[in-house]
């Protein structure tokens, strides 16, 4: 077929380059011919995007910074699967359970929890609050079934029907996260480290919040604690899911965004020290009903410290200043979309000096390919569609065949599959070493891991913007510290539990924060919930392999010894360093292998994080057409 009879007369390598940033939708356009950039608008090779779809996109700065607010609380709702611990022993005593059966119900709470391909693919198919709603519905419907059978008004439940309730109650942590992450990554796509930390710090921060509720209001009762996340977490989801939405995203230097994103930083390791201090101090000091009351509120007000930036933008609005581009105004913080005028943004695909100082050998000769490729298809010559590469948006069935790919997959899972073992052990071990109460235990593992989590999504961000060190390196660190915190438990030194507890939650929330912006660089935006899912399936495939088959058996076969019982008939307690000691050698070699992994994984992506980083800021690479 004969080439468009435009792109015969004035197509050439210096008058037009095209770029498709698929993740966001929107085509870019650049020319240096006055009428080459309107005669290409309508060149069959320029995809343009639906009038439709921009419009959906909510312009202006403020409204991403009011969907970040909404976002945290709905990241704290999200992380209801985390106050397992806080209901087991009631499961256990109501129901009769031994402790293998009990394990293999928190490894029904990790399957929930990480079982996210179906929000995955729904993120790109329909609109946030599709998304919440439904993750909303699993949430009343299955921690409904398990109040029923905690507060005996359905007697003789069977297992398997618990079990099943348990997966679809957890499960609304995968709709509700991955709603809030998807939109929340692709509405400040240069911050995407900084955001993931910011999310994933409160989804870890959201069991000490919820231990707050369950021991000042609902008085340490787990009916109460099951019939308010039936009720109190969809009610919320409901209020929120309005501002949770796709924003147009800002390219361009705010001077603004990082006194912003530190001011939820600071308020949210303020909450962290505030809800952990009030649970240490409520048994020691035995709160009144009114002291109580007066501590929730003022964690409610320190979750709303968030919302305080669309606030202070509303009240004192401030005009951003962005770099130029060709053909591009300047918009202000409430300007709208006009039209398919704004629809194509025009940008250079490649700067001279960009590529010569960043890209070196790692894409060496690629502008000239590129135009070449340009070239052949305007002839009509060449219609192969090349693959992607690192840093480009991938789909699921191109990056399943990377290395880099398994590579993380299998740091990710060491990493957390191990952490796990020990949350959903958490009760035990602590009863095992004569700590009696086990909430002071889960609420200082829970700001440790939001601190693991907001900290390695900071400290990333700086290294890897200043020093472009990629961030899997922090996860070699964290995983070596791994291996020394599980000989510590295992070695059940009088006085270490809680020092390896704390250990332990900071590099099981850096897990998390290293893992989300890393499977967004090197395999794109615009599959990325389907990415991050696949990749949180290492956390029930851990929890299922050294908790459900490893911890739970050991557990229970020497209580068995230590009772003279039958292991099938054990559901009693086992008390001694012996009852995990076995559990945590395993791990501790588990995150051996983990750290190899890692610094394979870091060598072979260094060269992309120089592709992408090498000017101080994230770059978005060229994207492959597919």
């Amino acid at each position: 077929m004969p080439c468009h009879h435009i792109l015969r007369q004035d197509f050439t390598p210096s008058l037009l380059f095209l770029q498709t940033s698929s993740s966001l939708g929107i085509s870019k356009l650049t020319s240096l011919s006055p009428n080459s950039t309107q005669r290409a608008h309508n060149s069959p090779l320029v995809s343009k995007t639906p009038r439709s779809s921009m419009a959906n996109l909510k312009a202006g700065t403020r409204p991403p910074w009011l969907g970040l607010g909404a976002a945290v609380w709905v990241q704290i709702a999200s992380g209801n699967a985390y106050n397992f611990p806080l209901y087991s022993h009631s499961l256990k005593s109501v129901m009769g359970f031994s402790q293998h059966q009990l394990t293999m119900l928190g490894v029904a709470n990790d399957i929930g929890e990480n079982v996210g391909l179906l929000p995955g693919i729904a993120c790109n198919k329909f609109p946030p609050w599709i998304v919440l709603s439904i993750g909303s519905f699993a949430c009343f419907l299955g921690y409904g079934v398990l109040w029923l059978a905690v507060s005996r008004t359905v007697l003789n439940l069977p297992y398997w029907l618990l079990w099943l309730a348990l997966c679809v109650a957890t499960n609304s942590s995968a709709w509700l996260s991955t709603a809030v992450l998807v939109t929340n990554m692709r509405n400040f796509p240069v911050s995407r480290g900084t955001v993931a930390g910011i999310l994933k710090g409160y989804a870890g921060l959201s069991a000490a919040v919820f231990t707050e509720i369950y021991s000042t209001i609902l008085r340490k009762s787990s009916a109460n604690l099951l019939m308010f996340l039936s009720f109190g977490v969809p009610i919320l989801c409901f209020l929120m899911m309005y501002f949770v939405r796709a924003c147009t995203p800002t390219f361009g230097a705010d001077s603004t965004e990082h006194y912003h994103f530190l001011f939820i930083q600071v308020a949210s390791v303020v909450l962290g020290l505030y809800v952990l201090t009030t649970t240490i101090l409520d048994p020691i000091l035995h709160f009144s009903a009114e002291i109580s009351y007066a501590i929730l509120v003022g964690m409610v007000v320190l979750l709303m410290a968030p919302l305080a930036i669309p606030v202070k933008m509303t009240i004192c609005p401030l005009r951003i200043n962005q770099p130029e581009m060709p053909n591009q105004p300047v918009a202000s913080s409430d300007e709208t979309l006009q039209g398919e005028a704004n629809a194509d943004k025009t940008e250079p695909l490649l700067k001279s000096s960009e590529s010569a100082t960043y890209l070196g050998s790692f894409r060496e000769g690629d502008e000239a390919s590129e135009v070449a490729m340009l070239l052949a298809v305007g002839e009509g010559a060449v219609k192969k569609k090349r693959r992607p590469k690192r840093g480009e948006d991938f789909k699921f069935t191109e990056a399943v065949v990377k290395a880099d790919f398994w590579l993380l997959f299998l740091v990710y899972f060491t990493g957390v599959g191990s952490g796990v073992t020990v949350l959903n052990n958490l009760a035990q071990i602590g009863i095992a070493q004569g700590v009696h109460n086990t909430s002071i235990l889960l609420s200082l593992f829970s700001f440790c891991n939001f601190i693991g989590r907001l900290g390695g999504g900071v400290v990333s961000e700086h290294f890897v913007r200043s020093k472009l060190v990629p961030r899997t390196l922090w996860m070699t660190c964290t995983q070596m510290i791994m291996v020394i915190t599980y000989l510590l438990f295992a070695s059940a030194i009088g006085g270490t539990l809680f020092a390896a507890t704390a250990l332990l939650g900071i590099c099981f929330g850096v897990q998390f924060s290293i893992m989300i912006p890393t499977v967004s660089e090197l395999f794109g935006l615009k599959h990325f919930g389907i990415f991050y899912n696949f990749m949180s399936l290492g956390n029930p495939l851990g929890a299922f392999l050294f908790s459900g088959l490893l911890a739970g058996y050991i557990y229970d076969t020497e209580a068995a010894k230590q009772h003279g019982l039958g292991l099938l008939s054990s559901s009693i307690s086992c008390i001694g360093p012996n009852c995990f000691r076995l559990t945590f050698l395993v791990l501790a070699g588990l995150c051996g292998v983990g750290s190899v992994a890692s610094i394979v994984l870091t060598k072979r992506i260094w060269p992309v994080y120089q592709m992408l980083y090498g000017g101080g800021s994230f770059r978005l690479p060229q994207t492959s057409n597919h």
